[in-house]
């Protein structure tokens, strides 16, 4: 279908060129020459465009606006305001005002990137055309192709730009669209440049600020043959989510089957018997100091106007400690959690919304995890180029690796037994809350553990590229190349046992927590409830015996898996053009070899280490993909550029749900897996837009995009039988779980799994508007936008992260010395992953965004700026597809501002 429409546009675009020709063709020779040192030049403009340094909001916009009217292909840029001032705290930030881009702030701050409706793990980005490593920070997180913007700093960034539709040249890996970001070059900048900034970031939530700095020094020779720069920062920053969750629901006939009394409101009719039941109520709080230094080095070495070559390195060092509490009445535990319920209260839309609990089985769970993270990123890349008389040569390699080696979370898990009541928006209160509140109530014989996740994550990628340039003719340029890319990504888990049984008396205990201000009413009991504090949590757990000797066999089979891919690539690619028609056509083709490493235990056999031969199992697949795609630009008039593209792309899955692993949370028996099984994403996308430059610096565009994905991958819940460790960590409790969710003295339970699947094919369909204006010599300008997006699966499910309406609007102002920005996102509700590995598909609430920029330039040297982040202070609202009224989670995490002074010479 698209090699057809291929077909058919290029037939057009040469049917319109004869047309042009025969009227004008001494008009159209000249004409041609010009479009091949114009359209068939793009590399040229990108070094053009790096080179110019803008400053403030307006040139900023104007140098981004410039790039998308030159570029041949449906591309969004974004222009830093100064040297080092990228313009938002957040890259991610800074590209919600493109649009079709939406955002993703599980912690308040944009970390996640949707590009015209797709799930952000099917974009890829690339810094100065290379990919950059990532292994995950977060303890039980899987990694993800997406992209985490809040590792970047944006200080080092000069530009960037979102290809909504492909070219042959571009790496392939890209669903929705490809970002390209670029450092600053040494000798695109004056000798001995110092720029940089001091200041300080606050959030109002966690009540507390921390420093942060960056510099950039660039020097070159005075011949301007050969410079250096680099590029240093160190940020911090207090992240504090609080929040409610619900992990999950199971009917009230499960509870009826347990409680005489539960089953005796059922029968009287004041409970309906399929009515779900929140399976607890959890105080969630998140504490995490982030700390992130990193460096950018540039070396550049240009003999002459031929040759050009570039030496660059990264190193971003990030610790990501956090402390993260749980506190919940988990009812539906166990037989006995079950049968101490002893009254419900039904609420509407078929849920339970309240109820008792009391008894011997009347049980909260105090769940503390205690987590060190460090991430080391590093990096090394060697580019260059070589332009001879009408060609020119291009080549680069290199390679980034990221290591978390030790990724430790020490679990403490003291119960409360004892009589409580709840409802499902104001948590539970203590029937003796006395008793409540006394740390020697808190115990239990299996008290925690201490659990060490290893991830590693490396690239490594070879490119050469060739182009010949043609004059006097439609044909500008011919482009062939070829790319090599591989990509292995280790990942490993160790649980230790023989954490010292005990109570909170013999553990210690701080001051109660003071969280959920914002949520209303919420019970004090919970809201204030005890607290371990880190200090205590590790002294006790690293002064206990742990059996490093002996790691959990489960919890390592399960989750040790390593995972190589290879793409082998080559491409030709033709540009063409005169003075009103420009675009390119090519092909691309990739060679795919994959090899996934993991453990497959038979399905009835208890998991042991060392592991029997045979259980870990490597599996190989190797696919080919020809990736034909087009692009036309029309200028239809001095102003007015219209555009079609069409392409076929490719993409896949996450790492970790390509290989055979599965993520046990053996409390909740939820858990998440791999599919190795699993086919590459496979679509043909068509874009056309309509760009209309009314004014200098202004635009009115509209576009509308189709993407038909040709093999989709679900992932959806389902039961799983497996070993629960719990049988061999604490046989007390695990005597209370037996002949409950289907565990068994054997040690086997039943456990709600997601995992990918081959899951047939998907459309999306939707409309972006862009408006952006400069209010003459008022300082006054806006910059709006609004996306449509609607797409689902072949099977009627929706897309994931994918809102039907999403709009940004910017209005700005810049005169003398002040500059001022406002950026108000907002985009509608749409599908996530559950908030516990296993759960089902929740869905995001409509979220608001509302941020703020001041600025006051003293002289050309210094200047001060302050950021605010989330004034709104908007709720992070989940719930179940289908049911508004079923929560999933809510979550707060406060105002943040920052105050910078910023210097320049």
């Amino acid at each position: 279908m698209l090699s057809a429409s291929i077909l058919a546009a290029f037939a057009f675009a040469a049917a319109a060129h004869a047309a042009e020709s025969s009227v004008a063709a001494d008009e159209s020779a000249d004409a041609s020459a010009e479009g091949a040192a114009g359209a068939a030049q793009d590399d040229a403009r990108a070094q053009e465009m790096d080179a110019i340094v803008v400053h403030g909001i307006r040139e900023s916009l104007k140098a981004s606006l410039d790039t998308k009217r030159d570029a041949n292909a449906i591309v969004d840029a974004i222009t830093a305001e100064d040297i080092g001032k990228f313009p938002n705290t957040n890259v991610a930030e800074a590209m919600v005002m493109i649009p079709g881009v939406t955002l993703d702030r599980r912690f308040g701050q944009g970390e996640r990137v949707s590009i015209d409706g797709t799930d952000p793990s099917l974009n890829l980005s690339f810094i100065d055309g290379h990919p950059v490593a990532q292994a995950i920070w977060l303890y039980g997180e899987q990694p993800n192709r997406g992209f985490d913007y809040t590792l970047l700093a944006p200080e080092i960034l000069g530009r960037l730009e979102v290809y909504k539709s492909s070219e042959a040249r571009l790496p392939e890996g890209s669903l929705g669209g490809t970002v390209m970001m670029h450092t600053r070059l040494p000798l695109d900048l004056d000798v001995n440049t110092i720029a940089g900034s001091v200041g300080y970031n606050y959030n109002d939530q966690a009540e507390d600020g921390k420093p942060n700095a960056s510099v950039l020094y660039s020097w070159k020779n005075d011949q301007g043959t050969f410079g250096f720069n680099i590029a240093a920062q160190h940020y911090e920053e207090s992240v504090d989510r609080q929040g409610i969750e619900i992990f999950g629901y199971h009917p009230v006939s499960e509870y009826a089957a347990a409680s005489p009394a539960i089953a005796a409101q059922v029968a009287n009719g004041s409970l309906d018997a399929n009515a779900l039941v929140p399976d607890e109520i959890n105080a969630a709080y998140f504490q995490q100091e982030r700390k992130r230094n990193s460096a950018v080095v540039n070396l550049q070495f240009k003999p002459d106007e031929r040759f050009d070559a570039t030496l660059s390195g990264i190193y971003i060092k990030e610790s990501f400690d956090n402390y993260n509490q749980s506190v919940y009445n988990f009812l539906h535990w166990n037989t006995a959690t079950m049968a101490a319920v002893d009254s419900f209260t039904q609420g509407n839309h078929g849920l339970v919304t309240g109820g008792h609990s009391a008894g011997e089985g009347a049980g909260i769970i105090y769940d503390n995890q205690l987590r060190s993270s460090e991430v080391t990123t590093k990096g090394l890349d060697l580019r260059g180029a070589y332009h001879g008389e009408g060609w020119n040569l291009a080549g680069q390699i290199g390679s980034t690796k990221s290591d978390n080696p030790k990724i430790s979370q020490y679990l403490l898990e003291p119960v409360y037994f004892g009589g409580f009541s709840w409802d499902d928006r104001h948590g539970y209160s203590f029937d003796d809350p006395a008793a409540g509140r006394d740390p020697a109530n808190w115990g239990g014989g299996w008290l925690g553990n201490n659990g060490v996740f290893m991830a590693h994550a490396k690239d490594r990628y070879g490119q050469l590229d060739f182009g010949k340039d043609f004059t006097g003719g439609w044909i500008n340029r011919l482009l062939v190349g070829v790319r090599y890319a591989k990509h292995d990504e280790n990942y490993g888990l160790n649980v230790y046992g023989g954490v010292t049984p005990g109570t909170l008396a013999d553990v210690g205990t701080i001051s109660p927590t003071d969280i959920l201000d914002e949520f209303s009413g919420f019970s004090p009991d919970q809201a204030h409830h005890l607290q371990v504090g880190e200090r205590n949590i590790l002294n006790w757990i690293r002064n206990s015996h742990l059996d490093f000797a002996h790691p959990d066999p489960g919890s390592y089979l399960n989750n040790t898996w390593a995972l190589t891919q290879e793409n082998s690539a080559a491409y030709v690619q033709v540009d063409f053009g005169n003075d009103v028609w420009r675009g390119n056509v090519g092909v691309r083709y990739v060679h795919t070899e994959q090899e996934g490493s993991g453990f497959n235990l038979p399905g009835s056999v208890a998991p042991v280490l060392p592991a029997p031969a045979g259980w870990y199992q490597t599996k190989e697949s190797s696919i080919n993909n020809w990736l034909p795609s087009f692009n036309i630009a029309y200028d239809a008039a001095p102003d007015v550029v219209l555009r079609l593209s069409g392409a076929e792309v490719i993409a896949w899955a996450p790492y970790n749900q390509m290989v055979n692993n599965t993520f046990l949370n053996d409390t909740v028996l939820t858990g998440s897996g791999g599919n190795a099984d699993l086919e590459p994403y496979k679509s043909v996308n068509f874009n056309l837009s309509a760009e209309w430059y009314f004014a200098e610096q202004s635009v009115i565009a509209g576009s509308i995009f189709f993407k038909h994905v040709l093999n989709y991958i679900d992932t959806m819940p389902s039961t799983e039988r497996h070993y629960n460790s719990i049988r061999d960590t604490d046989p007390t409790q695990w005597d209370s779980l037996v002949g409950s969710h289907g565990c068994t003295a054997d040690g086997f339970c039943d456990y709600d799994i997601s995992r990918p699947r081959n899951a047939g094919t998907a459309k999306i369909k939707g409309a972006t508007l862009t408006y952006q204006q400069a209010f003459g010599s008022t300082g006054f300008g806006m910059v709006a936008n609004y996306t449509y997006a609607d797409g689902e699966t072949s099977q009627g499910t929706p897309m994931p992260y994918q809102s039907k309406n999403s709009i940004s609007v910017g209005p700005y102002y810049e005169n003398g010395p002040f500059s001022a920005r406002i950026n108000y996102n907002w985009r509608d509700h749409y599908l996530a992953g559950g908030y516990v590995a296993g759960a089902p598909p929740a869905v995001v609430d409509d979220y608001a965004d509302l941020g703020l920029s001041l600025g006051w330039k003293f002289n050309q040297n210094f200047m001060v700026t302050f950021d605010a982040m989330n004034l709104l202070n908007e709720k992070y609202h989940q719930y179940a597809v289908g049911n508004e009224d079923q929560l999933f989670g809510e979550y707060t995490t406060g105002r943040r501002y920052m105050a910078n002074l910023r210097f320049n010479f």
